[in-house]
């Protein structure tokens, strides 16, 4: 081979060298420029990653708050709801009120127009010579006491209200009148105390007669002093119970009902309650005579009758008339 050719290949041999070794450096030099940006992307990454965590919990936060929002105005709304059922079950119960009342007044109304009726028939069959012999009709003096009640009974019940308008303001002519009444009665063979509720004055009694003695007499009349037993104002229980447990076909009884309010309960319910127990149909009458005291309380201490206290009146004039008693209202203290 000649000098010149041998040159010429060793150029060439040169030239590939230089350029595998330039790659070389060139692929170093790339390897070196990406691991120095790897830290950087990386960082870039975890900034961005950061932002948007940020903005996920500020979204979550704001989804949280709108969220506290609605479950507030969600609980005022249910509130709102509950309030207004309440109010319409109160509106609900007035009227329900209102109704037994306006029934109530139509049941006294027929109850006043049968007692018409009842003394026009009674009126239309009396003969002249029946109105004489009652014109001059004068009962024995020691059967009735001043007002007109009679006083022949062998066994008294006293059914006696114990709510707190009668005791605060009512209750020393309660005891007068007690005290009057028994007076009246000399000697009798029974005596039995009642609440309006048909409480026993004496449970040590209950359901039986207290002996008539002047010592018996003196203990109810110190026992009056501070009974507070519980009282709904209204006496239909006590005279029911009374009834229920003391009547007797054999035995004549006079029961006295001291109050001043009738707060609840139909007047045309209680009185077809008294006639099936106060048996009509005996050959003698009623066997148990009803007899009652209105105290004035409400009138005192209002300057007013107050609808409660007339249901009383009405209701025991009721009773009194178709039981054989008789009513008494007493007068105002002022009116005295």
């Amino acid at each position: 081979m000649s000098r010149k050719h041998r040159r010429d290949i060793e150029t060439l041999n040169m030239s590939f060298l230089d350029t595998i070794c330039n790659a070389f450096g060139a692929l170093i030099l790339l390897l070196i420029f990406t691991k120095i940006a790897q830290p950087f992307n990386l960082e870039v990454s975890e900034k961005e990653l950061d932002g948007k965590l940020a903005r996920y919990e500020q979204e979550l936060n704001d989804i949280l708050g709108e969220t506290k929002e609605v479950q507030r105005e969600r609980n005022t709304v249910v509130a709102d709801v509950s309030q207004e059922q309440t109010e319409i079950e109160r509106l609900e119960q007035q009227l329900a009120r209102i109704r037994a009342a306006v029934k109530s007044d139509k049941d006294d109304a027929d109850i006043t127009s049968e007692l018409a009726g009842q003394l026009a028939q009674a009126k239309q069959k009396l003969s002249d010579e029946m109105k004489r012999l009652l014109a001059n009709y004068k009962p024995p003096p020691d059967e009735y006491k001043v007002g007109g009640i009679p006083v022949d009974s062998e066994y008294i019940i006293f059914v006696i209200d114990t709510s707190g308008s009668m005791r605060q303001y009512q209750w020393d002519r309660v005891m007068r009148e007690l005290r009057e009444t028994l007076d009246v009665y000399p000697r009798v063979k029974g005596i039995q105390v009642m609440n309006d509720e048909g409480e026993y004055m004496f449970k040590s009694y209950r359901n039986q007669w207290i002996p008539d003695s002047p010592a018996r007499r003196k203990a109810i009349m110190d026992a009056m002093k501070n009974w507070n037993a519980f009282s709904n104002s209204s006496p239909r229980e006590g005279i029911l119970a009374a009834i229920h447990e003391f009547y007797d076909p054999n035995k004549r009884i006079s029961l006295y009902v001291y109050s001043d309010d009738f707060a609840q309960g139909s007047i045309n319910a209680v009185v077809r309650e008294v006639d099936r127990e106060n048996h009509a149909q005996d050959k003698d009458g009623r066997r148990v005579r009803i007899h009652a005291v209105a105290f004035p309380t409400y009138y005192e201490v209002t300057g007013g009758e107050l609808l409660t206290a007339g249901q009383y009146a009405i209701l025991m004039r009721v009773l009194c008339q178709r039981n054989g008693g008789t009513f008494v209202a007493l007068p105002a203290k002022r009116d005295i």
